[in-house]
């Protein structure tokens, strides 16, 4: 493609992104909080004034501002430019990795959308919404004919193995413990992962998600103390956001070859 072309095309992908990542700051907040994601107008958490069009342009308006309210002068939080710009980075990475098709704007930035909101939602509010995840299942599940790589075999297998095997660790965990570990919304996120990524990706995102949590775990235990983790809720759906981009990109890479069942 003419050089021209290519950096018209990219910036097009760029600009959509942050535009996508500013609406996803609107289901981020009002999501968990049962409210319209539609109406009203996006306006200051704080002071609950309608923003301006200019104050309501992606990452633009957030370095004009200085990170502040325009009408009350409170802080913006840093999650807004952080999840714009998070969200056309990926874009444009995964238009670059698979190329720009039809099938990339429907299924694969959708994708990519609702991970972005699970992981800043289950930050937060440590919930996965039904919506999010069930929603995204579906579609991973519709979409999975036009994927040849996939086919409706693996995505549908990948859909049920995802939930059967979270599904099946809550349960032995919450008989042999007394409480709950992994929470109905894990579940629900992993099978719809599956449905994007098929059996192997199940795998994948388990170990990889699982390593890092464990990496985690044990940095805040030793900053913190055990005793205050163990106490702690720690949101697991981010680290299965993880564990799932990378074998969105990279695929079975050879230390995973060792180490996933074919």
């Amino acid at each position: 493609m003419d050089p021209i072309l290519t950096f018209w095309h990219n910036l097009g992908t760029v600009l959509f992104g942050l535009i996508v990542g500013s609406f996803l700051n609107v289901v981020i907040y009002r999501l968990p909080r049962g409210q319209s994601i539609v109406l009203p107008r996006s306006s200051c958490t704080n002071c609950r004034q309608p923003l301006r069009w200019r104050d309501n342009i992606p990452l633009v308006s957030y370095l004009i501002l200085r990170a502040k309210c325009r009408t009350c002068s409170s802080t913006i939080s840093f999650r807004y430019p952080a999840v714009e710009f998070l969200t056309a980075l990926l874009f444009l990475a995964s238009q670059y990795h698979f190329g720009w098709s039809p099938l990339l704007v429907l299924r694969d930035w959708s994708f990519l959308a609702i991970l972005i909101a699970v992981t800043f939602i289950d930050l937060e509010h440590r919930i996965i919404p039904d919506v999010l995840s069930l929603g995204g299942l579906v579609l991973g599940l519709v979409t999975c004919w036009w994927v040849p790589d996939l086919g409706w075999v693996s995505s549908f297998g990948g859909a049920a193995l995802g939930f059967c095997i979270f599904y099946s660790i809550a349960g032995l965990y919450e008989r042999m413990s007394g409480r709950s570990g992994l929470g109905g919304g894990d579940i629900k996120l992993l099978a719809m992962l599956g449905a994007f990524l098929g059996p192997r990706g199940v795998f994948a995102t388990i170990l990889i998600s699982s390593v890092f949590g464990s990496i985690v775990g044990i940095g805040w235990a030793t900053i913190v103390g055990q005793k205050k983790v163990m106490k702690t809720a720690i949101p697991f759906g981010p680290f299965l956001v993880l564990g799932a981009l990378y074998y969105y990109f990279f695929g079975d890479t050879l230390w995973l070859r060792f180490m996933i069942p074919t």
